[in-house]
């Protein structure tokens, strides 16, 4: 069961994800980072596990990190080690497969109660980058020592091993966060003229700050949600490839009560690209396109408070396009994986007056273990069952609202305009829920063509070395 991804790396040709996952025959601590690579974002290699908890090692547990290349040009993982602090491993070959362990592990340790530092920053999951020759990390938290909103601590080294508290990386920002917020899972890069500062809270899912980085410490201009309530969107973690593309993944969530779905997996890739100050562009890989398969479509049509069942859009595993126009409509779009009696459904609904967009999976399942926790991973609040994920969606000034959708058995990805991604799971459990329906409410909509393609598999082979 991989969850978090963690260390994604572009080295040599290869694009290598590492992620989470529970080992259960391990009894000193269970997580570890398995390690999967691909040259084309489609074919995957899974490799032996990167790193676990061996006998010999100070942490009990591998949490989550980051990749970077050391000056020398030597790829290394920094990461949490559970009840140890910051730990760091070098690669030992090209293929990125066999790692050794930094000598000095913890190279940062983490405070115990009591200790002087215990009050002053919290050593968590690590983020680290090396400029003008001087290496930087920041550990993701909450404000010491009441902890409570989110910020993240900033760290400094000549080579990897001394490590010297500097302060706070930035300051919360009360009008955007909540107070039980913490900043997880950091990923901190340049895109364009602006930085980026990628994270999750463990509530609210995953999340961006755009903003100035001066002299060590950032300055946030604007904060985006990139989960809402209801969604699964987890833990982001980017890289940037050959092309100087900035791709990132996230874990998407099992939304079933815990311990009833063994399933987990990542997102699609999806890049992450810079516009104008105040937003990103976010888009699927284009290399996903090669899952294409058997292309149909629709006729353009305009509904007027009504609904068309789309036979030729039927599936489980499908890419749909459509684009949309409000004509007076209230609100528009479609209902997914749909059976022919409508007892499973999943709607994504355009709201023209709310200027919202939602996946309603109120009626996607019969799954009695369905929960779409809110919060995600959090006691308080109480966690609730939100069964509607409602975004903000400012159409653009040619009032067309453009979506791609990704179906693949529990998942469900839309993109809108290239500006929003909505990840969810939905978990039919009827063979004929497979249906497409087009609709408007309360007035007027037109439907471009839809586009639809089954979607190949992502072929996946074991390595044995």
């Amino acid at each position: 069961m991989p969850f978090d991804p963690n260390g994604c790396l572009f080295w040599r040709g290869r694009y290598h994800l590492f992620y989470i996952y529970q080992d259960p025959t391990l009894t000193r601590g269970r997580d570890c980072w398995g390690h999967a690579s691909s040259r084309d974002l489609v074919h995957w290699r899974l490799h032996p596990p990167a790193l676990k908890p061996e006998p010999d090692v100070p942490e009990q547990g591998i949490y989550s990190g980051c990749a970077l290349v050391t000056r020398e040009g030597v790829p290394a993982l920094v990461y949490y080690g559970v009840r140890a602090g910051i730990c760091i491993a070098f690669a030992e070959d090209d293929e990125l497969l066999h790692w050794r362990r930094h000598p000095a592990n913890p190279v940062i340790v983490e405070p115990k109660r009591g200790d002087p530092d215990f009050d002053v920053y919290r050593v968590f999951d690590p983020h680290a980058w090396l400029t003008d020759g001087v290496y930087h990390v920041i550990l993701g938290g909450r404000v010491k020592p009441h902890d409570i909103r989110d910020t993240a601590y900033l760290f400094t080294s000549d080579d990897l091993e001394h490590w010297e508290y500097q302060r706070p990386f930035y300051n919360p920002n009360p009008n955007w966060t909540d107070a039980n917020e913490d900043c997880a899972c950091p990923d901190f890069f340049r895109l364009g003229d602006q930085h980026v500062l990628l994270c999750i809270s463990h509530p609210r899912g995953a999340r961006y700050y755009l903003g100035r980085y001066q002299a060590g410490t950032f300055i946030p201009d604007s904060h985006h949600r990139m989960n809402y309530p209801g969604g699964a969107c987890f833990a982001p973690e980017s890289l940037e490839d050959g092309m100087g593309r900035r791709l990132v993944w996230a874990w998407a969530t099992p939304q079933r009560q815990r311990g009833t779905d063994p399933f987990a997996t990542m997102t699609l890739p999806r890049v992450l690209t810079a516009t104008s100050p105040g937003a990103l562009m976010i888009e699927p890989a284009r290399e996903l396109e090669l899952l294409r398969r058997d292309h149909r479509e629709t006729e353009a049509m305009e509904l007027d408070a009504a609904e068309r069942l789309c036979p030729e859009l039927a599936g489980d595993c499908l890419e749909l396009r459509v684009a949309i126009q409000p004509r007076g409509a209230r609100r528009m779009g479609l209902s997914v994986r749909a059976a022919p009696n409508r007892i499973e459904e999943t709607r994504i609904v355009y709201d023209a007056v709310a200027r919202t967009l939602a996946i309603d999976s109120t009626r996607s399942s019969l799954d009695p273990a369905v929960f779409r926790s809110f919060p995600i991973y959090a006691k308080d609040p109480p966690p609730r069952d939100v069964a509607v994920q409602t975004a903000p969606c400012m159409l653009e000034q040619d009032d067309t609202l453009r979506l791609t959708v990704f179906l693949d058995a529990s998942i469900i990805e839309i993109y809108a305009n290239d500006r929003l991604a909505l990840t969810g799971r939905i978990y039919p459990t009827l063979a004929g829920s497979r249906y497409t329906r087009l609709f408007a409410e309360g007035g007027r909509a037109a439907f471009s063509p839809v586009q639809v393609w089954d979607m190949g598999a992502l072929s996946y082979s074991a390595d044995e070395s």
